[in-house]
């Protein structure tokens, strides 16, 4: 049985196309269409419902050295209000989930977990806390709601009704004690669209009265309210990974091009020998840009010089692009940006190229 978010009622009367997606019904578009959700993104300005995403708490007297064993990223340097991107490692090396850990002060700290995942992540991260470790775990996720604002004018959307010491400046940080008008938010300056943007969390019960505040105030600058078709496209255009398709329990973060929060120089930590193990790189991740006809999906078998070198993770149409676009494990002996491939479209082969990630990166 999906649930529902405290949105539905608000994506009913907006007129969002209900599907569910990761244990919830959320809206995939709405009556605009996901082409024109995306453009607004990359142009202006679009809000998300993602109150579907988890949060849990992490607290007590050895939280930093539970985080640093139980995350492949390293918190040690932290300061309060910072937020830090990682992957969470099986023993094999594969990825358990991907995460966002914010600092809310010392041996305080709130972790957003994908959706689906949120009850596997809970439950793997209360059954791997090391003997004599003094840390407890919340699962809060039913007390919040999360939207983001995503796009280039979401700052000047955000300074209309919230003020200057509620909107935080830096990339990857939060104001926790903030306000979005009179009610009570957490600010965070981050996304999953390749834009600026905020992602706002507060109350459960505040997430209708939070959405029509940002939408009303978005007018002027063109804001729509953007589905989950949009979210997987914008993510795509700038090479954002998914769990479930760029990754999974088989797939390392260092596979999947996710080295950058894999601190190998720190002390142990889980999965820390198996990617020790895998090195060098068996396979890779790599840009996939249709050059013939036809759209890439994910689970396409990927041709180089007719043989199978890998297959594509995610694939889709790229609205501001203007293409067909895929990402892809390959192997990575024959990973070559510039390369020529041929992906197996259900029997039809299509002619692509390898290409550099991300496909699309923003202008300052």
């Amino acid at each position: 049985m999906e649930k529902k978010t405290p949105l539905y009622e608000t994506h009913v009367k907006y007129g969002g196309k209900m599907v569910p997606f990761g244990g919830f019904i959320l809206p995939v578009q709405y009556e605009t269409g996901i082409k024109k959700e995306h453009m607004a993104v990359r142009t202006a300005a679009g809000l998300f419902d993602v109150s579907h995403m988890g949060e849990i708490l992490v607290s007590g007297p050895d939280s930093l050295k539970y985080l640093n064993y139980v995350l492949t990223n390293d918190f040690t340097d932290m300061e309060d209000w910072q937020a830090r991107y990682s992957p969470m490692c099986n023993e094999n090396g594969g990825t358990v989930d991907d995460l966002i850990v914010y600092k809310r002060g010392d041996n305080d700290y709130f972790v957003v977990v994908n959706a689906a995942n949120t009850e596997k992540d809970y439950n793997w991260m209360c059954s791997h806390v090391p003997e004599g470790c003094d840390v407890k775990l919340v699962n809060d996720s039913d007390n919040w709601c999360q939207l983001a604002l995503q796009g280039p004018k979401s700052p000047e959307i955000l300074a209309k009704i919230a003020a200057p010491e509620s909107i935080p400046e830096v990339y990857y940080t939060a104001i926790f004690n903030g306000k979005v008008g009179d009610i009570d938010c957490v600010v965070s300056r981050t996304g999953y669209t390749g834009e600026d943007g905020f992602e706002i969390y507060s109350a459960a019960e505040n997430a209708p009265a939070l959405w029509e505040m940002i939408l009303k105030a978005g007018e002027e600058f063109g804001i729509l309210p953007c589905g989950l078709g949009a979210r997987d496209t914008l993510r795509m255009e700038a090479a954002m990974p998914l769990y479930g398709n760029d990754m999974d329990d088989t797939v390392s973060p260092k596979t999947a091009g996710l080295g950058f929060a894999v601190k190998m120089d720190k002390d142990d930590f889980i999965g820390k020998d198996a990617l020790v193990a895998d090195q060098p790189l068996a396979r890779r991740r790599v840009g996939i840009k249709v050059t013939g006809r036809g759209i890439v999906r994910e689970h396409c078998d990927v041709y180089r010089d007719g043989e199978v070198i890998g297959h594509t993770t995610s694939g889709t149409f790229l609205p501001y692009l203007g293409g067909s676009y895929a990402m892809a494990i390959v192997d990575s002996s024959k990973r070559e940006i510039g390369a020529p491939v041929q992906v197996d479209v259900r029997g039809r082969m299509v002619d692509a190229e390898q290409v550099k990630l991300p496909f699309y990166k923003r202008s300052k």
